[in-house]
């Protein structure tokens, strides 16, 4: 099996602890179907409340509820009850297809593993690669495409990581540093690979 599937010790690790909820072994049978498509409409709709209630966090928990009652205020006219349902639970679904995809590009591939006593920089670059810059990665990606620069500097507007690039380049061939970046399909396709992968494992 790929030593990069997900990191072979930390994350083979925690997937075996969560084996009775969803077997780490059998993700490539489940994964495609439920993870893009139903986490943002179904997983985190759920888990904000839940969280929300569960802390206590009244305050955040009506200002969240004040989003679904202009949601229906505004199209409900429109769209009906339904209509609206329906069109909220589409979008968080192309939504939550387009956020699992470019949000895991970067990592899934990568070997996650314990803390080896590295610096910091270095840890961030075994963690996460880049994706070639771009018009379109830049715009379809929201400029995630550079997750070493925001590793690095995660404060730093998204919009200017490309500047930071050429900089951050440098330092790693001046260190013997490995700055990987990639095709988009590429990324994909890694994604794609290290979850078949796992039922090796």
């Amino acid at each position: 099996s790929s030593d990069r599937a997900l990191g072979k010790k930390l994350s083979v690790e925690l997937g075996v602890k969560k084996k009775r909820y969803m077997p780490y072994n059998h993700q490539h049978k489940y994964f495609f179907f439920i993870g893009p498509p139903a986490l943002l409409p179904l997983y985190f709709q759920w888990f904000i409340f839940y969280f929300a209630v569960k802390r206590k966090q009244w305050v955040d928990l009506a200002w969240m509820l004040t989003f679904y009652a202009r949601l229906f205020y505004t199209y409900t006219p429109f769209l009906g009850v339904g209509g609206v349902v329906g069109l909220f639970m589409l979008v968080r679904f192309i939504e939550s297809n387009w956020f699992v995809w470019v949000s895991q590009m970067n990592h899934i591939p990568m070997n996650i593993d314990y803390d080896q006593n590295a610096d910091w920089v270095t840890t961030q670059l075994q963690a996460t690669c880049n994706v070639h810059q771009s018009f379109f990665n830049d715009w379809f990606s929201g400029h995630l495409n550079f997750q070493i620069e925001h590793h690095l500097f995660p404060t730093m507007p998204r919009h200017n990581y490309w500047k930071a690039a050429p900089l951050v380049k440098s330092l790693c061939a001046k260190y013997g540093i490995e700055y990987q970046s990639k095709t988009l399909l590429t990324a994909f396709s890694d994604i794609v690979q290290c979850v078949l992968s796992t039922f090796l494992i």
